[in-house]
């Protein structure tokens, strides 16, 4: 199948998802000075919930609703891609920096093709192996940069964050299944409801720290909840139906870049040699990582040239990562997220829904 050549429009909206994604770190350490992180998460994708239901119901093109056994498995999957993961990476942000979260959810899908490799005996090729262990030396020279400067408290912090990785690589495996068959937004959808409601259950126990956060807190929960959350995922999404994956994926190594730049302009953080050396080493990992994959990717196209439905929201969650994702369906990554990182965070799409 020839490569598609992606346009102007797509390779933009791409990259405006990737920025998306990659802000959320910093907005989220500062969101974090008013409101506790339970509270963060369920604010942010109660809103993100609400907006994807009130888009799934004025679609023009109804998605088929999941059977029974789906929906469990996608409101399982969206518990553990959002709930469980964005507490970890809040609490993780909380106790460590914003640029440290930035590389390390870098080694997110490295983490996903792990689990892969165990629980499927998945065959990694040399390009991919060479990339998981550059991304985990990478890792390594980031956390330990952590303990050396900010104590034991910002290392336990990036240990939080890379746990984070576990939970999204199985978000990732449990989705891939529940997705089949399914529209992107429908799964992203019911990821995000499951996630929003464990969340809502988790911020009880920060019911006595409550109070109204202030205008800008309040300002920087809807950004997180409608740029990060909705806006990446969509973008994303709208982008990797345009071109190739393995393009859509590459592009997706700007998330830790964006999110070190983000971390000193809006945060204020310094960045220190190791962590720019293992951020360095983490995006040629995560690239070398890819290269195979996306190879195979464009392989296999279906009968009628384009994506099975469903396919998008499967691929978006195991290859971008949370950072926002609408809900890891998504990261990117800040944002896992449903269907895309989230990213990265399709969460943030997903970030999943990052």
């Amino acid at each position: 199948m020839r490569e598609r050549r992606p346009t102007v429009w797509a390779v933009g909206a791409v990259m405006a998802a990737a920025l998306f994604w990659s802000s959320s770190y910093a907005v989220t350490k500062r969101v974090l000075e008013d409101v506790g992180p339970l509270s963060t998460g369920a604010i942010r994708f109660t809103l993100a919930a609400l907006l994807l239901g009130v888009t799934v119901r004025l679609s023009r093109r109804r998605p088929a609703r999941p059977d029974p056994r789906q929906r469990r498995q996608l409101h399982l999957s969206g518990f553990l891609g959002i709930t469980v993961y964005f507490i970890l990476e809040n609490v993780g942000v909380d106790l460590s920096t914003a640029s440290d979260a930035s590389l390390i959810v870098a080694t997110y899908p490295l983490m996903t093709m792990l689990v892969e490799l165990v629980l499927f005996r998945t065959r990694m090729p040399l390009p991919r192996v060479a990339g998981v262990l550059l991304a985990t030396a990478g890792a390594f020279l980031v956390v330990r940069n952590g303990a050396e400067v900010g104590g034991g408290s910002r290392w336990l912090g990036d240990v939080l964050l890379l746990l984070g990785g576990l939970a999204w690589a199985g978000y990732n495996v449990l989705g891939k299944q529940a997705s089949a068959g399914q529209d992107a937004m429908s799964v992203t959808y019911h990821q995000t409801l499951a996630g929003a409601a464990g969340f809502l259950l988790a911020s009880l126990l920060e019911a006595g720290d409550w109070r109204m956060p202030d205008a800008t807190a309040s300002s920087l929960l809807v950004y997180l909840a409608v740029a990060c959350s909705v806006g990446g995922f969509l973008l994303y999404n709208y982008g990797l139906r345009r071109m190739a994956s393995s393009v859509a994926v590459n592009i997706l190594n700007l998330v830790p870049v964006f999110g070190v730049v983000g971390a000193v302009v809006i945060n204020g953080e310094t960045i220190r040699l190791a962590q720019v050396a293992g951020g360095v080493i983490i995006v040629i990992g995560v690239a070398l990582g890819m290269v195979e994959r996306g190879r195979g990717a464009e392989a296999k196209p279906d009968a009628g040239g384009s994506e099975p439905s469903g396919t998008v929201a499967a691929r978006a969650a195991a290859q971008a990562g949370p950072a926002g994702q609408a809900g890891p369906a998504v990261p990117v990554p800040g944002e896992p997220g449903a269907a895309a990182p989230a990213a990265y965070g399709v969460h943030d799409v997903h970030d999943g829904v990052r």
